[in-house]
C-alpha cells in the first residue's frame, strides 16, 4: 500500500489526512501540495501505518515550520523527538 492523501478544509485550515505507508517518494509530492495550497496546514496522521526516516525528518520539519500534526502514531512521535536530540 502506498500513501493516500486526502485534502479537506476545516475553518481556516487545510487538512491533509494521510493513510498508508509514508516514504521518501511521497515527501516530494506533499511538498508540491503544500506549495500549491498553502494556508494554515494540519497533517492528520491517524491512518499512517509506516513511516521511513526521510518521512519522519520531513514531519519534524513541518512541525518546526508551524504546521500542526494531529493523531500522530506513538512510534512516529517518539522517533521525531529522538531526531531533535
Amino acid at each position: 500500500m502506498t500513501l493516500r492523501i486526502e485534502r479537506s478544509a476545516r475553518q481556516r485550515f487545510t487538512v491533509f489526512s494521510l493513510s498508508g505507508r509514508m516514504k521518501a517518494e511521497q515527501v516530494a509530492e506533499l511538498k508540491k501540495l503544500f506549495d500549491r495550497d498553502y494556508r494554515n496546514i494540519i497533517l492528520d496522521l491517524r491512518d499512517v501505518t509506516l513511516a521511513d526516516r526521510d518521512a519522519v525528518r520531513f514531519l519534524r520539519g513541518c512541525e518546526a515550520n508551524g504546521m500542526k500534526i494531529e493523531n500522530c502514531p506513538a512510534y512516529v512521535r517518539e522517533w521525531m523527538d529522538r531526531e531533535r536530540d
